[in-house]
């Protein structure tokens, strides 16, 4: 079930279909051109020595040579590593040092980012011809990017013979996508080649696709929905995608009717942003098919807007590390039950269960569980943290949920104290645990509250230590070195004594409804 395999596919039977618009070099590739860059840098990978097993880190925004890295990769059982870019340094050198990459590719854009004198750095640029424009390397020398097939007799032959896309097992690992834990550090969540490919085959058929359909992929790449939402599923079905660096609201706009996009994903801060828009009133929408949400809660007025402007608009729901293409509904469900997410997609169980581990009855809510093909392989080196996720073979995803008389799911809150801002997780211990480093500090409760543009955002509750007098402004100073922008709490409030529960710990449930209020 090696996915190495599906652009060679459509490099023999439709080579001239278009395949992806990387709007960064503002260049248009068929099949035929991106399996000739896939197949361009497998071959480099076998001249640097990497062996199947290892793993490969890149930081690099979204842009054609990830799509083609991935695909050679995979031919190769070599692991890739996509890292985030908005991570502070101290975020990503513990992320290196857990999954220990053979080389790191970088754009030289982001490699301010990387801890000083890290072994194996490669510049991007200077290294992948297969992921920058025609005429052009890094030194400014001259680069055939891609030619037919017909000209190149040996790589011919490599796409040929099937020896070259190393078969190995279904259960092998494709990727490594990093998500923060309970515990403050980042889990490696592995998705294998048979999660990837029931993803992308359960989301073609419980979403329609067909090789008519187009999105545009605005979620960076070290986020399964960068991956899994529609890029992987779209490539496996013959689509086109259209690939963006970051999220620009009056852009994506105006690509939608430009580039007939027919799905559109994004989070429901994107969403936002863009019914904001001056361009929002004059996009015509006319050849999306519909715009499904995801990451978060979305705001009904979303819906609604949305819907007055004839856009067909429903709620999706996934995680890393299941799907992340949970949950299907039709369009006309979605228009009578905005909130609801649906029924499980194809080769998919599902079970709400109470704190004993019973199953709910219909209406009452209870914790999401999921089992199938498309589950994930484990977390990278932390056999404690995949045995606690599976406990019996049912992947708990800590989402409280609930299903009305007719069996449609509702997701209803989150069990675990991770809250989403902005479409990112953010867990609570993490933050915690920096704001604690600081030596001012004492005590510290982190939550989520209600954010009308960001769904939610973070607010620290604190206890300053005996005569120390630190301010706002410093401690969101001491967070920014050890943090993610989006992982920094918004508000911060001092108190003199913690509220506490009865067995001593902080009553978190207390001050988030007494600062909710």
């Amino acid at each position: 079930m090696n996915i190495g395999g599906w652009l060679a596919h459509w490099a023999h039977v439709e080579p001239d279909r278009e395949a992806i618009v990387d709007l960064s070099c503002d260049r248009r590739f068929t099949y035929h051109d991106l399996e000739s860059g896939a197949a361009k840098a497998s071959r480099w990978l076998t001249l640097q020595g990497i062996q199947a097993g290892q793993t490969i880190a890149i930081l690099a925004q979204n842009r054609v040579g990830h799509v083609e890295l991935l695909f050679a990769c995979a031919r190769k059982q070599i692991i890739l590593v996509p890292l985030n870019w908005r991570l502070a340094a101290p975020e990503l050198a513990f992320i290196l040092t857990d999954c220990d990459p053979a080389l790191i590719l970088v754009e030289n854009e982001l490699a301010h980012l990387l801890p000083a004198g890290h072994p194996g750095v490669i510049p991007l640029e200077a290294i992948a011809p297969w992921s920058i424009p025609d005429g052009q390397d890094g030194a400014g020398n001259g680069v055939a990017r891609t030619g037919k097939l017909a000209s190149d007799a040996e790589l011919v032959h490599s796409l040929l013979d099937p020896l070259t896309c190393d078969p190995g097992t279904d259960s092998d690992p494709l990727m490594i996508l990093y998500t923060s834990g309970t515990t403050g550090r980042p889990k490696g969540a592995l998705l294998t080649h048979r999660s990837v490919t029931f993803n992308s085959i359960n989301t073609t058929l419980s979403w329609d696709l067909s090789g008519r359909d187009s999105t545009l992929t605005h979620t960076p790449f070290f986020h399964t929905g960068g991956w899994n939402v529609l890029t992987l599923p779209l490539l496996h079905r013959g689509g086109r995608v259209l690939m963006t660096p970051r999220f620009n609201p009056e852009e994506t706009l105006d690509l939608v009717d430009k580039e007939r996009i027919t799905i559109l994903f994004a989070v429901p801060t994107m969403y936002e942003m863009m019914m904001r828009s001056d361009n929002f009133g004059s996009t015509t929408f006319e050849s999306l098919r519909f715009a499904i949400s995801g990451g978060a809660p979305c705001p009904e007025e979303i819906h609604t807007r949305f819907r007055e402007r004839g856009i067909q608009f429903k709620q999706g729901y996934g995680l890393t590390e299941v799907g992340p293409n949970c949950f299907s509904i039709s369009l006309s469900d979605a228009a009578r039950f905005p909130q609801s997410v649906g029924y499980p997609i194809h080769n998919e169980r599902i079970r709400l269960v109470d704190a004993a581990g019973l199953d709910v009855t219909r209406g009452e809510v209870g914790e999401l569980w999921l089992s199938g093909p498309h589950v994930f392989g484990g977390y990278w080196k932390n056999p404690q943290a995949t045995v606690a996720a599976f406990p019996d073979g049912w992947f708990r995803t800590g989402d409280l949920a609930q299903q009305d008389e007719e069996g449609r799911t509702f997701i209803v809150g989150r069990r675990k104290e991770m809250f989403i801002s902005g479409g990112e997780n953010v867990y609570p211990a993490e933050v915690e645990r920096v704001i604690l480093s600081h030596p001012a500090i004492q005590q510290a409760a982190v939550f989520g509250l209600p954010d009308p543009k960001w769904g939610e955002v973070g607010c620290a509750v604190l206890v300053r230590e005996k005569g120390q007098n630190i301010e706002n402004e410093a401690l969101k100073s001491h967070c920014s070195l050890h943090l993610a922008r989006y992982k920094i709490p918004k508000r911060f409030e001092f108190v003199e004594v913690m509220p506490l529960t009865a067995t001593g710990k902080i009553a978190k449930a207390e001050l988030q409804k007494t600062y909710s209020a």
